[in-house]
């Protein structure tokens, strides 16, 4: 990257690590003046960089941050600054960081094992060792009483890595073969490779930026879909193990970049199916998987806003469709003539209950449904086409299908969790309607649910809509507006804001801290026209009713704004963001992990990861209407000098999702103008990505130095 002239000592930027002298220093290579102090927080150099579109002119003074190799020696130096900076002002509550670490670690059991379950004659589960990072997939052949086999050590792969994650992990059908994927760095580059699992040998080939696999049923040829440098999943090959990759055949490549190439093999290991979609459209093709080298089969072109998905089962496709169903229905076609003009209705369209996902097996199947906000599994038989719905206690919960490997099964096996039940796994009877349950997470340390409480509430929104608050609390909390509270959203992309349990979350609410979700518009808990009404041109909906949430807690005595936080992460950091500047004055603090705070940059820049294809989600600002829009409420572009709460900010250097400069810039316009004291820490992981650590009692570290953030923003210091 060139290097940019200096401009007024005033406006100096600090780059490096901080000097106890105070003192200036200028660097060479770039001419930039740099400004060593020990107490004040790094200052920015201003460098405008003027941005002309739909005749509106905008001055990025930061655009100078971003760096898409992560190597220019100004900006790294910035960022250690900005680390040391944070880790200057959060040195006072390092005790309570180790305390909470130390909390979170007592209440896991460290060395644990997962449900096994069965897939073509071998039970599979994982375990976990204590004082390691990383599981250990096992699996034992025909009973649960033979030898164990190690068949996938993450600890060991990860060694010689700061960072570590496994991608793919698909075994063959015969059981002899793994086909796995690698990143060692954050950026989401995952690199294929095949063992031998018989006799551990690795094949010589490999292949970059795999995003899925799925074997045939040859246990020789192997489909595999990569990404363009975007990070968009592109194409798809079929490979035969063995062979060098450039030998590989490209099946099929996605041109528009507004879709995404999926892959997937039905549980009766009749088919291959692969497709193109984007947030609201997709078309399928079809391999039988018994004929890797057949030609894909087209089931129906695209049609714009028409969505479709398939299953399988003897002669029938069933089909997930929104065609003229908003909320999706099921729909059948004969598998010689799986094209629409031969699709029959099996379940209507319901304006109230989204249907979210089926899990079709031999004598039953499972549609997965979004009722008021929560999801609700409905089973139903196919002798009798009999369906009824599994039930659960809790006022809000998170439930979902856990190891359904196998197409025959005669059980049908969930997770199920709430914000007061650990996770646990049941396996049903969907004849009888008996429910057994295999295990439940255990929580050490002498947690006991009957100390705490879920309430689920609605707060009604400016145009009358009613915004779920699920509010999880230790009971004995007092509700009189003194309790601290932080709120929880996200409302983007039609993703539901589940009601899970957490280990970690009870080291704030043993603290009186209550935690609520505000399942705002943009999300998915309430249908389609929830996500619909919090988009493009509808998307100050998602932050108007975080806000309504915040001003509905307040008002019912839970919190005040003095002892209010507010958390999101991603595009849950891009509500943050937004609301920090719509209502400050309704927070005492606040947490954007990974924050997509740049939206009008990042949106004009169709080179990045994810831009074209969440046109959909956001509009396109290179046209004139969606821009001013956007321009409206992003959060790099909107701030102004007013009092801001106290905020921190995190990123990851190698995030290929949101780009580390987007929380940077962010960080440092606030600083240049914000008309307070409080605190504005930018927190910088300098060898991850998008999710953070890899490992487990890594990831607890940075959880806890969240908590230590929030705690002592709220006045809690112990």
């Amino acid at each position: 990257m060139p290097s940019r002239p200096a401009i007024a000592l005033a406006i100096a930027l600090t780059l490096s690590a901080v000097s106890p002298s105070g003192a200036f220093a200028e660097d060479s290579d770039s001419n930039r003046m740099i400004l060593m102090d020990d107490k004040n927080p790094p200052v920015a150099k201003v460098e405008p960089h003027p941005v002309t579109l739909h005749g509106d002119t905008r001055i990025d003074n930061y655009f100078w941050i971003r760096d898409d190799k992560r190597q220019d020696p100004q900006v790294i130096s910035y960022l250690e600054a900005e680390n040391n900076y944070t880790a200057r002002v959060m040195k006072p509550t390092e005790a309570l960081q180790q305390r909470i670490f130390e909390e979170i670690k007592s209440r896991v059991k460290e060395t644990d094992l997962t449900v096994p379950y069965r897939d073509k004659g071998y039970f599979y589960y994982s375990r976990t060792e204590e004082g390691k990072q990383y599981p250990i997939f096992c699996r034992r052949a025909g009973s649960l009483d033979a030898p164990e086999e190690n068949y996938c050590d993450e600890n060991v792969m990860a060694e010689g890595h700061d960072y570590f994650s496994l991608g793919v992990k698909d075994v063959s059908p015969d059981g002899k073969l793994m086909a796995y994927s690698t990143d060692t760095d954050g950026s989401e580059s995952y690199v294929l490779r095949f063992k031998n699992l018989a006799t551990g040998q690795e094949y010589p080939e490999s292949v970059k930026d795999v995003d899925n696999t799925t074997w045939a049923n040859d246990n020789r040829h192997i489909f595999y879909t990569t990404r363009d440098a975007a990070k968009r999943t592109y194409r798809l090959w079929r490979h035969e193990l063995g062979t060098a990759p450039e030998k590989d055949t490209m099946l099929y490549q996605e041109d528009d970049a507004l879709y995404d190439v999926f892959l997937m093999k039905t549980r009766s290991d009749a088919w291959i199916i692969f497709g193109s979609s984007s947030s609201t459209t997709s078309e399928c093709r079809l391999i039988p998987a018994d004929q890797p080298l057949a030609s894909p089969k087209l089931v129906e072109p695209r049609q714009d806003d028409v969505e479709y998905y398939l299953d399988h089962r003897g002669d029938t496709f069933y089909i997930r469709t929104n065609k003229d169903a908003k909320n999706f229905k099921i729909m059948t076609a004969p598998v010689a003539t799986p094209d629409a003009r031969h699709w029959t209705e099996l379940v209507a369209h319901r304006p109230d209950i989204k249907i979210e996902d089926t899990d079709i097996f031999q004598d039953f199947w499972v549609s997965s449904e979004r009722v008021k906000g929560l999801r609700h599994l409905r089973v139903t038989l196919f002798k009798d086409n009999s369906t009824h719905d599994i039930e659960f206690p809790d006022a809000a919960y998170a439930v979902g299908p856990s190891g359904n490997a196998e197409f025959n099964p005669k059980l049908y096996r969930f997770s199920y969790q709430s914000p007061t039940t650990p996770s646990s796994v049941y396996d049903y009877d969907p004849v009888t309607r008996e429910r057994t349950l295999l295990k439940q997470v255990e929580v050490e340390g002498g947690f006991n649910p009957d100390n705490y409480a879920t309430e689920r509430v609605y707060a009604k929104a400016y145009d009358g809509a009613e915004i779920p608050i699920a509010i999880i609390y230790r009971k004995g909390t007092p509700m009189d507006g003194t309790s601290p509270l932080l709120l929880y959203g996200y409302g983007s992309y039609g993703i539901s804001s589940e009601a899970t349990f957490s280990v970690a979350r009870l080291s704030l609410m043993d603290r009186g801290v209550i935690w609520a979700i505000a399942n705002i518009r943009g999300g998915g808990e309430m249908g389609e026209e929830w996500h619909d009404q919090g988009k493009t041109v509808l998307k100050r909906n998602t932050f108007t009713d975080f806000i309504t949430a915040g001003e509905y807690l307040v008002a019912h005595k839970y919190t005040s704004p003095d002892r209010m936080a507010a958390l999101g992460g991603s595009a849950g950091g891009l509500l943050i963001g937004a609301v920090a500047n719509m209502r400050p004055d309704l927070f005492k603090c606040m947490v954007a992990k990974v924050p997509f705070v740049d939206v009008m940059n990042t949106m004009l820049d169709p080179t990045l990861p994810l831009t074209v294809g969440e046109y959909l989600e956001w509009g396109n600002p290179n046209d004139k209407d969606p821009y001013f829009y956007i321009r409206s409420y992003c959060p790099y572009t909107n701030v102004t000098p007013q009092r801001y709460p106290a905020i921190l900010v995190t990123a990851g250097l190698n995030d290929p999702r949101v780009g580390y400069w987007e929380g940077a810039k962010w960080v440092a316009k606030l600083r240049s103008v914000k008309l307070d004291t409080n605190p504005l820490l930018l927190r910088v992981n300098m060898g991850a990505g998008h999710a953070g650590q890899s490992g487990r009692y890594d990831a607890w570290k940075e959880t806890a130095f969240d908590y230590a953030f929030v705690l002592s923003q709220l006045g809690i210091a112990s």
